[in-house]
């Protein structure tokens, strides 16, 4: 078996330099105007990330075992770990990340874990650190077919680590735009800040990891836009910094919404895998309603 290193954890140094000097950047006259760091929510997010480390240690264990059984016994290729492979296995990951992304945004049971990294109001690099306790022990379904194709787990789990890496640094407002030709192909802080905003023009949007191309193939890319200004957090905020309740509210609303009062098996079932928003009377707003009453009053130009 290849040993490849867990690069997340070598990684720790950089990440509290890149924060230390992002702090000193948006103190600066420029960013007066930005939310910035806030101490309590910082503390909490950085929580939420060593509880992620934490509880990887199991959860991987569930993944690497899960992939190899299916690469011992059912792959139908094998990849070997050389030059070309690592090219292929970067586009496959990224693809299997933007599918993951998309239905964390689209299906409830997996925005139960997904929606702690969307709970902060602010944008920075400790952001990035929020991580979700719980979708580790499930989301790798989605990476599933990668082993069976023949691509060696050691190097799928590799790559995810480079993705995450990769995702760090564009959790900031200290950058604003990088050149056109990066801004086309790569997901950029530009493209991500977009993805974090709770304005409805930008909901659900911009499911990247590191390519922008599957939002702009699949129809869900979304600019930045001038005169929108981004809102960062939730449509409804969950106004705490406790840990505990970041990584579990909305599994206890998602259970509560599922199992109380008078519903069919159908309904019932349908809050777990509907988008967050989904009522099975009517009454409840989706992402995109949202955003058509939203364009019908606020048109822009879509030749972007």
């Amino acid at each position: 078996m290849p040993e490849f290193p867990n690069i997340i954890h070598f990684a720790i140094p950089f990440f509290v330099i890149s924060m230390l000097l992002e702090l000193y950047v948006t103190t600066r006259e420029a960013y007066k105007e930005t939310k910035g760091y806030e101490l309590k929510d910082a503390f909490a997010s950085i929580a939420m990330g060593l509880g992620n480390v934490f509880l990887g240690f199991f959860s991987k264990a569930i993944v690497l075992l899960a992939f190899f059984w299916i690469y011992e016994n059912y792959r139908l290729f094998t990849i070997p770990v050389t030059w070309w492979s690592f090219i292929l296995i970067f586009f496959a990951d990224d693809f299997s990340y933007y599918w993951f992304h998309r239905v964390s945004h689209e299906s409830r049971l997996f925005w139960a874990s997904h929606v702690v990294h969307h709970s902060s109001e602010h944008y920075n690099l400790s952001t990035a650190l929020r991580q979700t306790w719980s979708g580790g022990f499930y989301s790798f379904i989605f990476w599933l077919w990668m082993p069976l194709i023949g691509f060696h787990p050691g190097m799928i789990l590799l790559q995810m680590s480079i993705s995450l890496l990769y995702q760090f640094w564009i959790h900031t407002e200290a950058i604003n735009k990088l050149p056109k030709w990066f801004e086309v192909v790569m997901n950029t802080p530009s493209h991500h800040r977009v993805h974090h905003g709770s304005n409805p023009i930008y909901l659900d949007r911009n499911h990247a990891g590191i390519l922008i191309i599957w939002d702009k193939l699949f129809g869900t890319f979304q600019p930045e836009l001038e005169e929108e200004k981004v809102t960062y957090g939730l449509v409804k905020n969950i106004n705490t910094f406790n840990p505990i309740k970041i990584a579990f509210i909305e599994w206890i609303n998602m259970f509560k919404d599922a199992f109380s009062g008078k519903k069919s098996l159908k309904n019932r079932i349908l809050y777990l895998l509907k988008p967050p928003g989904w009522t099975h009377d009517g009454t409840g707003k989706l992402s995109d309603d949202l955003r058509k009453e939203w364009l019908k009053s606020n048109p822009i130009d879509k030749n972007y």
